[in-house]
């Protein structure tokens, strides 16, 4: 039976659609071997294990519970008792490409504040969002050309949510500054130690910094640890990603990174698939981990502060609570979770902070 859209009070409909996608992507999408494998022929880095990491995530947070949680917190109410003389507002999503659907969540935003979406998918990751699109429009007819995928320009739009490089923010500003619109540059994670993890705590790490060959925003490309950290500790964790070293795209970000740094007669450590290296900088290229050691967590608190910009997440261990609190007394803006969490965001983690359905729900 299809959906009918009405909707009550505040309850979305989609929330059906949403929760059988979920069922998709748990049980349907990793048996999908030939998209998966189109998907990967289009990006290398999109690797079976990439793709379907991405599918199980998606399919965690499209459960019925969570899709609720999620949308009791905003008022539909004119997306539920819409002006029929008017059309819906068009959203024009410009989409990353970095990780497997990472794009995707706008896309069901844009959906459930009752958004026409006109979508520029980047060439790195187009195979896996029209798939879903599909799966959607075969689980609900209804929504049939409401997102639409375009070539070149976005045309006319009501708002834009654009993802880029810090380059791409003057194109960005230049084109859709005059109309409502998010823009979202580069950003990282940052883990933050103390010397008290344990193993499972360290692994997690490791699945925060090597999951998706650490290419995404919530990826983790800088740690603070104590002076007195023995890194022995978090290689004996990471052990089970040695394979990464396999894999002809990641061994030759490590190969390149290695012969600059020994050419420039930098102190590093290497384990044979990690190049690690003191250095205050922040975002560490693929196959590398910038690490910095303190004495006094309020000087990492502090660096943290001023980094605010630059910070998509910053992880901790679950006990840190001390830091924690310090950490949101200074920046309540710097979104934290638990080490291991990194890679695993809910559907009311939206990048950069900016609540995309509150935005959208806002446009006249």
């Amino acid at each position: 039976m299809p959906f009918n859209f009405i909707y009550k009070g505040t309850v979305n409909s989609l929330q059906p659609v949403l929760t059988k996608l979920g069922i998709w992507f748990r049980e349907i999408a990793p048996k999908e071997s030939e998209l998966i494998m189109l998907a990967e022929a289009h990006n290398g880095w999109f690797t079976e294990d990439s793709v379907k990491t991405a599918f199980a995530s998606h399919g965690a947070s499209l459960t019925e519970i969570n899709i609720e949680d999620w949308l009791k917190a905003y008022d539909f109410q004119h997306v539920n008792t819409p002006d029929k003389a008017k059309p819906n507002k068009r959203l024009g999503l410009i989409m990353a490409g970095n990780l497997p659907l990472v794009g995707l969540h706008d896309i069901l935003c844009g959906l459930v504040a009752g958004c026409d979406v006109a979508v520029k998918a980047s060439r790195d990751d187009v195979v896996l969002p029209k798939r879903v699109v599909q799966e959607l429009e075969s689980i609900a007819p209804e929504l049939k050309g409401r997102v639409e995928f375009v070539e070149g320009k976005l045309g006319k739009v009501d708002a834009v949510i654009a993802t880029g490089s810090t380059n791409s923010m003057r194109y960005f500003d230049s084109y859709f500054g005059h109309i409502p619109h998010i823009f979202r540059s580069q950003r990282t994670g940052v883990a933050v130690l103390d010397g008290d993890e344990t193993e499972d705590e360290l692994k997690g790490l490791g699945a925060d910094m090597f999951t998706h060959f650490g290419l995404g925003c919530r990826s983790t490309t800088k740690v603070f640890l104590p002076k007195d950290f023995d890194l022995d500790r978090c290689f004996a964790a990471w052990v089970s990603w040695g394979h990464l070293g396999s894999n002809n795209k990641f061994a030759n970000n490590y190969d390149y990174h290695k012969a600059i740094w020994l050419l420039n007669r930098d102190e590093l450590i290497e384990n044979g698939f990690l190049l690690v290296k003191e250095d205050e900088s922040w975002v560490s290229p693929v196959g590398t981990l910038y690490i910095e050691r303190y004495d006094d967590r309020a000087d990492v608190v502090e660096k943290l502060a001023n980094y605010t910009d630059g910070l998509q997440l910053v992880t901790s261990r679950a006990g840190a609570t001390e830091f924690s609190k310090e950490l949101a007394s200074a920046a309540p803006e710097i979104s934290q979770d638990d080490l291991g969490a990194a890679q695993c965001p809910s559907l009311k983690d939206y990048a950069d902070g900016v609540d995309s359905i509150d935005f959208l729900l806002s446009l006249k």
